[in-house]
C-alpha cells in the first residue's frame, strides 16, 4: 500500500450524521463484549464482578438507545452502517478469541481502557456538531463513561488485597506501549522477517558478501522508510490515543531498519561461511526476541506468538535460501 493511502474515512471528514452512526455501532458492540465479561466471571466465581458488568452493559445499551432516538429525530429511522474499523485512527477493540479466559485483572485493564476510548471519543464528536442537542447527548455520553472508567478502575478493590496501583502509572504504561511498543513491535517483525528471503537468496545466488550486506542495506533502509511514513500517515492518533504520529512512525521506521540490518550487518566479513553462520544465528535470536515481547507487551500466548513468528520467519528463510540456491 503507498504511504498515506487507505480506504478508510478520516474521522475529520464524517458528517455529524455518521458520527452519529458510528456512535451507535460502538455502543452496539461496547455492550457486547461487557456481556461476555460478565459471563466469563459468573464462570470464574466473581459473581459481583459480573453484575457490574451487567450493569455497564445496560448503560451502553441505554447509550444506543438515546443515540438512536436522536438520529431518528434529525435524520430519520435509516442509519448507516459506519464502524470502527471503516475510520481511519479509530480506536480499536480485541478481538474476542484474544480476550477469552483473561483474569479479573486483565478485564478490568480492558474495561477501563474501553471506556477512555470512549470517553475521549465523544468529546471530540461533541466538538464537530452545530446542533445543540446532538451536543449536549454526546456531552452527557463522555461523562457517563468517564464515570465508567472510575467504575472499571475500582473493579478490583475487593478482590485483590493490598491493592496500591497508581492510575497514572497505569496510564502511563499503556500510553508507552501504543506509541512506542507496537509500532516498534511491527517494525522489527517486517524488517526481521521481509529481508529474509532477498538477503539470504542474494547470499547463497552469489556466495558475494559486499553484494549481499548492500542488497541488505537496502532492503532495511527502503522498509524503515516505508513502514515510517505509512505508520505516521495512517492515523493522527486523536481519536485512537496511540500518541504523536511523529514518535510512532520513528519507533516502526527505526526498528524496520534494525530488523533488517540485523541479518545483513554479518555480511561485512569477507568470509561467506563465517558471515552467513553469523547472520543465521542473529535472525534465531531475533525471531525468539520477537515472541517475547509480544507475550511480555501485547498479552499474546507464548506458543501462538512462536507460531507465528518463529515459524513463519523459518519458512521465508527456507524460501530465499532455496531460491538463491537455485
Amino acid at each position: 500500500m503507498i504511504p498515506g493511502f487507505s480506504q478508510r474515512r478520516n474521522f475529520s471528514d464524517l458528517s455529524e450524521q455518521e458520527i452519529l452512526a458510528l456512535a451507535i455501532s460502538s455502543e452496539e458492540d461496547d455492550a457486547q463484549i461487557y456481556r461476555n465479561y460478565a459471563e466469563q466471571l459468573r464462570g470464574g466465581d466473581y459473581t459481583d464482578s459480573a453484575r457490574v458488568f451487567d450493569g455497564m452493559a445496560a448503560e451502553e445499551d441505554e447509550h444506543r438507545r438515546r443515540l438512536i432516538e436522536l438520529h431518528e429525530a434529525r435524520f430519520g429511522t435509516v442509519i448507516p452502517l459506519i464502524r470502527r474499523e471503516h475510520v481511519s485512527g479509530f480506536y480499536a477493540r480485541r478481538p474476542v478469541w484474544l480476550v477469552q479466559n483473561l483474569g479479573l485483572e486483565r478485564i478490568r485493564e480492558e474495561a477501563e481502557m474501553m471506556e477512555r476510548d470512549a470517553h475521549n471519543f465523544y468529546l471530540r464528536a461533541a466538538q464537530r456538531t452545530q446542533d445543540a442537542a446532538t451536543r449536549k447527548l454526546l456531552g452527557d455520553l463522555a461523562a457517563a463513561e468517564a464515570g465508567h472508567t472510575e467504575t472499571a478502575g475500582a473493579l478490583m478493590e475487593e478482590h485483590v488485597a493490598g491493592d496500591a496501583r497508581d492510575q497514572e502509572d497505569r496510564t502511563a504504561h499503556r500510553q508507552f506501549v501504543l506509541t512506542w511498543v507496537q509500532p516498534g513491535l511491527a517494525g522489527l517483525m517486517d524488517g526481521s522477517v521481509s529481508t529474509l528471503a532477498p538477503i539470504f537468496a542474494t547470499a547463497f545466488a552469489t556466495q558475494d558478501t559486499w553484494t549481499t550486506f548492500l542488497v541488505g542495506l537496502a532492503a532495511s533502509v527502503g522498509a524503515g522508510i516505508s513502514m515510517g511514513f505509512t505508520e505516521a500517515a495512517h492515523d493522527d492518533g486523536v481519536i485512537s490515543g496511540r500518541g504523536s504520529p511523529l514518535k510512532r512512525g520513528l519507533a516502526s521506521g527505526v526498528m524496520t531498519t534494525v530488523g533488517g540490518l540485523g541479518h545483513a550487518l554479518p555480511y561485512l566479513i569477507p568470509h561467506f561461511w563465517t558471515a552467513t553462520a553469523i547472520a543465521m544465528l542473529v535472525v534465531f535470536v531475533e525471531l525468539w526476541a520477537i515472541a517475547w515481547i509480544q507475550k511480555r507487551y501485547m498479552q499474546t500466548p507464548f506458543l501462538r506468538a512462536v507460531f507465528q513468528v518463529v515459524l513463519g520467519g523459518a519458512l521465508v528463510f527456507a524460501a530465499g535460501v532455496l531460491i538463491g540456491s537455485g
